[in-house]
């Protein structure tokens, strides 16, 4: 039998343009706690799980930050967020390319850092009915990404291998956790990161956006045969 790709992908920057308001969102939360970060900082941090960034900022800032201040500043981050989804739209052939892989009857999921409120706003930009969506959301899972969980769990939830699938994701986080369930990276510039950094860090193939993604498909999916 001939084998199928099938595709997980990250949700922010990956497929919708949202990066820079989750960067903003989590200034406007920091700051209404009095941590003061520049907004740089808070970009190299996200990808990861909410958690975790929380953990490495108070590491680099030297504040320790207790689990209910971790609490307010997740709620702050999501209200922050919520407040911006007007400015939430999607990437540029990112509606086109689950089409796409839709026609063909490739298998594909979304695996997201964020929870399942953030998650619905991207979904809503995508033009996707969360009860359609094959979703893997940071509660699903007990350890966000670097850690590979949520990608495991999209190809578990696909009910195919993770070695057949390929992660998409903007972000080093993205590429480290697809090297460590040996899935094959595929980075898009759409967040940020360079193609050397994604490369450093796992990706097989850079692309600028999903757009670029689809007219490259053939480079890097094996599609049905029939």
């Amino acid at each position: 039998m001939r084998q199928q790709t099938s595709f997980i992908f990250d949700l922010d920057g990956t497929l919708t343009d949202s990066v820079y308001q989750n960067v903003f969102a989590w200034k406007t939360a920091l700051d209404a706690e009095g941590i003061p970060l520049a907004m740089w900082r808070i970009h190299r941090k996200i990808g990861m799980s909410g958690g975790l960034m929380l953990k490495m900022l108070a590491r680099e800032t030297g504040l320790e930050i207790n689990p209910d201040q971790a609490k307010r500043l997740s709620d702050k981050h999501a209200k922050a967020y919520k407040e911006l989804q007007s400015q939430i739209s999607a990437l540029p052939g990112a509606i086109e390319l689950l089409d796409t892989l839709n026609h063909d009857q490739l298998k594909w999921c979304i695996a997201t850092s964020g929870g399942m409120d953030t998650a619905a706003i991207n979904l809503k930009a995508l033009g996707l009915d969360i009860a359609d969506v094959n979703l893997i959301t940071r509660d699903d899972v007990k350890y966000g990404k670097p850690d590979p969980d949520l990608f495991l769990a999209g190809a578990a939830k696909l009910a195919v291998p993770i070695e057949e699938c390929l992660v998409i994701g903007d972000a080093i986080w993205d590429m480290l956790a697809a090297r460590r369930c040996k899935a094959t990276g595929i980075g898009l510039l759409s967040g940020g990161y360079d193609t050397g950094e994604l490369e450093r860090a796992g990706a097989l193939r850079v692309y600028e956006d999903p757009l670029s993604l689809l007219q490259h498909l053939d480079e890097v999916a094996s599609r049905p045969s029939f």
